[in-house]
């Protein structure tokens, strides 16, 4: 390919004397070939059901538009990303399909070392079907393994993990990890229907659904996956969205169900994650949460300590209905109510006295060994990584000491997002993220942190063998 004018990315890349690593890049998968890898692992005949499985029938809705207005709205179903992939720039849609190419370019994006997630793949989690899902995940695995390999210096693909049960997510890890991975995308929710809905009426129920958590209200123990990811050291990663459920449900408007899509079921996943306890029991994993950014992250781990400060089994006592002073209020009302009150001084005193329910459990707070407030920064901050687009002013937020309880700085990472709708320029995606730099926004240590040293982290703590042989190897070694 013939050589271009230096880009910005590449200049800022020249003057800030440390790594780039991309944290979460992307594939575009060539779906004949992964076609190919579905026949080779389960036969002609599974990519004929893979073809017309939920994934593959929305991507081609997705493209075409074919589903009119009128029948989204009579359904509800919201309208799901359209014209996902670069057009118009040509060189990086072909960039993000092609790893030789992307080899290629590199030192002119600015990145030494990148991340890369799968694109179709990430769709196969909606596959009910579990012979299909296991045939689709291990072709996906296997096809991305296969085309990455050769360039393991500079870039590494992430495995697609399908957690509708334990013991397919542990499967998947084992089988990741034989393949060669390092890094591993698990579905962070599982959509099940509401057991009496589909039990009473079960045609509806795919209209009454809710989220399978994992680590919060499942029904199944997820603890043997987290120790999978601990056994095989992969740190678990998460790319999902709450499009399509709740307030992001527009049939017509695809910008109002994008908007905070990522960010509201990241939050679900992370407080899942802390509130039933898992990053108390499993302290040596780290979780990586994608394509949100890290606003969510901050007010998430401020709203926690907040609810702990107010609703601790200790200063519950607070609202406990048992210490209310009936007497009190009512000599109260008696001297202070107007007229209407004291015309209902009987009734109100049957309201103060009367019994509320006392749940039989009390402490929300219970599964995940916080014992003061502090113990967030354990059970919160310290574990969790959060990827950020270049074009995210609101990344700052992480790296303000003055704002975040205990003068944490959240763990941001630069995710570029590249092969995707939002990068028009892959040229230019670390020249946009150093404007926080330029704006004051980020001293050039932060800056450091969040194009490097966290994304380092996240994999080198559970790993520390993740970039060994990589172009950014003695450098994360020197993080100490």
């Amino acid at each position: 390919m013939a050589k271009s004018r230096e880009s910005g990315s590449a200049k800022v890349r020249g003057k800030i004397g440390h790594p780039v690593i991309d944290a979460d890049g992307h594939v575009l998968e060539v779906s004949p070939v992964l076609l190919e890898y579905i026949a080779q692992i389960g036969g002609s005949g599974m990519v004929q059901r893979y073809m017309e499985s939920p994934p593959m029938r929305r991507f081609a809705r997705q493209m075409a538009l074919r589903t009119p207005l009128a029948e989204r709205r009579d359904h509800w179903s919201g309208l799901s990303t359209w014209w996902m992939f670069p057009t118009k720039n040509g060189l990086d849609r072909a960039t993000a399909m092609f790893p030789r190419l992307l080899n290629e370019r590199m030192d002119e994006l600015g990145f030494d070392y990148a991340i890369l997630y799968p694109t179709e793949g990430v769709t196969l989690t909606t596959i009910a079907d579990p012979e299909l899902r296991g045939v689709a995940t291990r072709a996906l695995n296997t096809y991305l393994m296969d085309l990455l390999r050769s360039y393991a210096r500079r870039m590494t693909p992430v495995a697609l993990i399908q957690t509708h049960a334990p013991e397919e997510a542990v499967a998947g890890l084992e089988h990741a990890a034989a393949l060669g991975f390092k890094a591993a995308v698990l579905s962070g929710y599982v959509i099940r229907p509401v057991p009496r809905v589909a039990r009473e009426m079960p045609k509806a129920s795919s209209y009454a659904s809710r989220l399978d958590l994992l680590a919060l209200d499942s029904e199944q123990d997820y603890d043997p996956v987290w120790e999978a990811c601990r056994r095989l050291k992969i740190a678990p990663a998460f790319h999902n969205t709450s499009m399509g459920f709740g307030t992001r449900r527009s049939p017509a408007n695809f910008v109002f169900n994008h908007i905070g899509g990522a960010a509201q079921a990241l939050e679900a996943i992370a407080k899942s994650l802390v509130l039933g306890g898992v990053t108390y029991r499993f302290p040596d994993l780290t979780f990586s949460f994608l394509e949100g950014g890290v606003a969510w992250g901050c007010s998430t781990y401020a709203d926690l300590i907040g609810h702990w400060e107010k609703r601790n089994v200790a200063a519950l006592s607070w609202v406990d209905p048992e210490n209310l002073d009936a007497g009190l209020i009512e000599g109260l009302a008696r001297e202070y109510g107007d007229a209407r009150v004291q015309a209902s001084l009987g009734k109100l005193s049957t309201q103060l006295r009367e019994e509320q329910p006392r749940p039989a459990e009390r402490d929300d707070f219970a599964r995940c060994g916080v014992s003061r407030a502090e113990d967030f920064v354990e059970r919160y901050a310290r574990p969790f990584f959060f990827g950020c687009e270049a074009d995210d002013p609101m990344t700052a937020w992480a790296f303000d000491r003055r704002v975040n309880p205990f003068g944490q700085q959240l763990q941001a990472m630069l995710g570029s997002d590249i092969g995707h709708w939002d990068v028009q320029e892959m040229r230019e995606v670390l020249a946009e993220s150093y404007e926080l730099v330029e704006h004051g926004l980020l001293s050039p240590e932060d800056f450091r942190q969040f194009t490097f040293g966290n994304a380092a982290r996240a994999y080198a703590s559970v790993n520390p063998a993740f970039f060994e042989g990589t172009s950014v190897a003695e450098a994360v070694r020197g993080l100490g």
